[in-house]
């Protein structure tokens, strides 16, 4: 009899579906192989995801976990089935559970929280399962203390109602679908990056730098707080009916103190005293002059703040000596480990104090930024490229049910868009030969808010148009204006132009932006000085270029962004988990 090692075709099938079938089989012992490790229960994935949807593993006793999506109870109350769902997957387990177990009214409403030992079975012939579970233990219930004020009622509730309950609404299809494609996107970045040689760097993010020079920064400083507490005090010593004297007053008083002190110390010496004599009034004089030091700065606080001579607020006396702000970008402090160690990369949360309520903007977002020594624009692109392919790709292999449920739910074409993306040639145009494009669809009909012409800064139409009416595939467009670019963006010989790119997609239009960073020395200190950003806290920055300057290039990708891209979401505050926008910081 011939092996299935030997054997092909149908001999060959059946083995490694009887392999990926033990891998799923349970131990005589009535715990699941795939069992979480850290909490002894099998995830509801373990099971509707196993190649037959579970069936092979029916008569096998588990321990399921999660919350009650819908429950209700049949045979006039002698039994309920819950729809129980754990986030590892879209799919909820049916639950049996006969009164005899459990009092039902405490764990049919939405929302409670169970956990169940029982026995997986078939359900009745025509039901949608392929397997259920009939509860013999209720081991924990989390009751709904009050299900007429539970926020996520049965019925479909609107995304912005949900963003009045962050804290609950990763309870719902959207959210915990969202939330899983969010970690696979974010895994699949790491493994990228990580089979491509590059290293993982944690940007800063507290900076003196403002990487966009677009100013639009939030500051961190301790001055208001110190400010507040100078407020306090005052205000206690007035309560306490002291009279207070003026800070001018505490000054003078203080440099006639350092005068009658110092006067002393000049006697003492006079007289030849003994060194520890001398010394303890110069310690005296020196703490005196400290004083008047500190009255000095509380003599020039308006409204509690320090300021300087000229009246401006006087960041010296901040906690880190200098203005600090929130980054906006870890692209300039990547630059530096690249300078170094070749290719990296970062990945964490950047800020904009933009005042904008539009459903692409957001205080709060996360970046993803690569930087690749010895490498020009063309590399630069064709790393994006390859990178927006790989992202999508990767979904379609590891998140499909996910990715499915986004289709159904809110855009039918969500799948189709990543299958594209995976597998086409994006296609590449310098912004020139874009604009002169979008001239001629304008000159044939097409309306435009913005009117195209060259110096302009594409605006979302236009990169829509271009993706998904002109070429019907992401689009590269490359070599900008360097009036609307950044500072650190490599100039062309042009004298015009820099060597910039950005990534357009249809539905959210730009995705990634980057470029050739300037590496020369005098062109970048030039390019400072036409956008009238001060030198001094750019001055590590020029070092790259002082001491080994290399070419190098570099992108960033918005985080959520991609999210909206991949899932045809409309708004950007129901793709990360606390949104941050104005006047809204909630948690």
């Amino acid at each position: 009899m011939a092996t299935a090692e030997a054997t092909p075709g149908i001999a060959g099938d059946l083995a490694a579906k009887t392999e990926a079938m033990a891998a799923l089989s349970l131990r005589d012992g009535g715990r699941s192989d795939l069992e979480a490790k850290y909490s002894k229960r099998v995830l509801v994935k373990t099971i509707l995801k196993a190649p037959d949807g579970g069936v092979s593993l029916v008569g096998k006793t588990v321990t399921v976990g999660g919350w009650v999506k819908t429950g209700r109870e049949q045979g006039k109350g002698s039994f309920a089935f819950l729809e129980v769902n754990d986030g590892s997957c879209p799919a909820n387990l049916q639950v049996l559970v006969d009164a005899s177990v459990h009092p039902l009214q405490e764990l049919t409403p939405t929302g409670t929280s169970v956990l169940v030992e029982g026995v997986l079975s078939l359900p009745p012939e025509g039901t949608k399962q392929k397997v259920e579970l009939k509860t013999r233990k209720v081991l924990h219930v989390g009751t709904v203390m009050d299900p007429s004020k539970y926020p996520l009622a049965k019925t479909k509730l609107s995304l912005e109602h949900l963003r009045s309950f962050v804290h609950l609404r990763p309870r719902t299809n959207t959210i915990s679908a969202v939330a899983r494609i969010r970690n696979a996107l974010a895994f699949a970045s790491h493994t990228f990056f990580n089979q491509h040689g590059f290293l993982y760097v944690h940007a800063p993010i507290l900076t003196t730098s403002d990487c966009e020079g677009a100013g639009e920064m939030f500051q961190a400083t301790t001055l208001l707080s110190e400010a507040e507490r100078f407020h306090m005090s005052m205000t206690a010593a007035s309560n306490g009916n002291e009279v207070m004297p003026s800070a001018q007053e505490r000054l003078e008083a203080a440099r006639a103190a350092v005068e009658a002190e110092g006067e002393k110390v000049r006697q003492l010496k006079a007289e030849k005293k003994d060194k520890k004599t001398i010394a303890a009034a110069v310690e005296v004089l020196n703490k005196m002059k400290e004083l008047v030091a500190e009255f000095e700065v509380e003599s020039r606080r308006v409204g509690g703040l320090p300021r300087t001579e000229s009246g401006k607020i006087d960041y010296t006396s901040d906690f880190f000596g200098r203005q600090a702000y929130l980054t906006v970008s870890g692209q300039l402090h990547a630059e530096t480990y690249a300078c170094s160690l070749s290719n990296v990369y970062t990945f964490g949360p950047t800020f904009r104090a933009e005042n904008s309520h539009t459903t692409r903007h957001l205080a709060e977002f996360w970046m993803i930024e690569p930087e690749m020594a010895f490498a020009d624009l063309e590399d630069d692109m064709n790393c994006a490229e390859d990178y927006a392919k790989f992202l999508c790709q990767w979904l379609l292999d590891h998140c499909l049910d996910d990715m499915e449920l986004m289709a159904k739910l809110y855009d039918k074409a969500a799948v189709d868009r990543l299958r594209m993306v995976a597998t086409t040639p994006f296609e590449r145009i310098t912004y020139t030969d874009a604009i002169e494009v979008l001239k001629k669809v304008q000159a044939e009909g097409r309306k435009f808010e913005n009117n195209v012409e060259w110096g302009i800064d594409l605006a979302s139409e236009h990169e829509r148009c271009l993706t998904e009416e002109i070429f019907k595939k992401p689009v590269i467009v490359y070599n900008y204006p360097k009036d609307i670019k950044a500072f650190y963006m490599r100039v062309n010989e042009d004298g015009k132009t820099v060597a910039a790119m950005d990534v357009l997609a249809p539905k959210v239009g730009e995705l990634m932006g980057g470029s050739q960073r300037e590496e020369r020395y005098d062109v970048l200190v030039k390019r400072l000085h036409e956008m009238n950003l001060p030198i001094e806290p750019y001055q590590w920055y020029l070092d790259l270029r002082k001491y080994g300057t290399v070419k190098h290039s570099g992108f960033g990708l918005g985080f959520e962004r991609m999210i909206l891209f991949v899932t045809g979401m409309e708004n950007i505050r129901d793709v990360i988990p606390f949104p941050r926008f104005p006047r809204h910081a909630d948690l």
